[in-house]
């Protein structure tokens, strides 16, 4: 066969081939074309161009763009999502690193606190000593009561530098907040309820009472009588 001839050949399958392809779009069928362009040469014979076909995107172009901006969004969010993950770490650490310093200076506080108070004691500890010792050596009466009205008198500054008040007892209306009665007494009507005695004083520090005082308690007896009615 002359080359002619066999290029001749070449160009009616082509022809025969897109006329088929026609066909079956025609029927609603898809079809890829190969779109590598043929070229014809009577001397060379039938030479393809190098690269592989081109299939055509059967979505709209708006689609596309739409997936490549998801996608886009999706690794943003990803991102995003990884730098938070980084910065709670690190606020956890530092929230961490904040509450062991404040716990350790709290604990230092309340040692040093602590040691303030019982140094505050020793002076009380030393009178008790010297009132013992001179005791022993024969001293006064007198002597020795001031020695007990000095320690007394250093304890009760040591409790009062340390926050710690007396709760007012005697005179005072009764509270069971703050009292705890003892006993009673009878009394008049004007002194109904009221604090005659302290057995032992009461202690508070701030707002927190730390023991109550034990008290007497006046009752009149007209008011004892209707507590009793009631």
């Amino acid at each position: 066969m002359s080359g002619g001839a066999w290029v001749e050949m070449k160009k009616q399958r082509v022809e025969e081939s897109e006329r088929r392809d026609e066909e079956n779009q025609e029927q609603g069928g898809v079809r890829v074309r190969d779109r590598r362009r043929v070229h014809f040469d009577e001397a060379e014979g039938v030479r393809v161009d190098e690269g592989a076909a081109e299939e055509p995107s059967l979505k709209p172009k708006y689609v596309e763009e739409l997936e490549a901006r998801t996608r886009a969004a999706e690794q943003k969010a990803l991102d995003v999502q990884s730098r938070f993950e980084q910065v709670r770490a690190e606020l956890q650490r530092e929230t961490d690193e904040v509450r062991r310093r404040l716990n350790r200076n709290a604990d230092e506080r309340v040692a040093r606190e602590k040691a303030a108070f019982l140094a505050s004691l020793l002076p009380v500890v030393d009178n008790l000593r010297r009132a013992l010792e001179a005791s022993e050596q024969g001293g006064t009466l007198d002597k020795l009561l001031d020695g007990l009205r000095g320690t007394l008198s250093g304890f009760e500054s040591a409790l009062a530098a340390a926050g710690v008040e007396p709760v007012e007892s005697v005179g005072r209306p009764f509270n069971p907040e703050l009292h705890e009665a003892v006993d009673t007494t009878e009394v008049g009507p004007e002194r109904d309820n009221t604090v005659t005695a302290e057995y032992a004083r009461g202690y508070k520090i701030g707002n927190q009472l730390l023991r109550p005082a034990r008290v007497q308690v006046g009752r009149a007896s007209g008011g004892s009588a209707q507590a009793a009615a009631e």
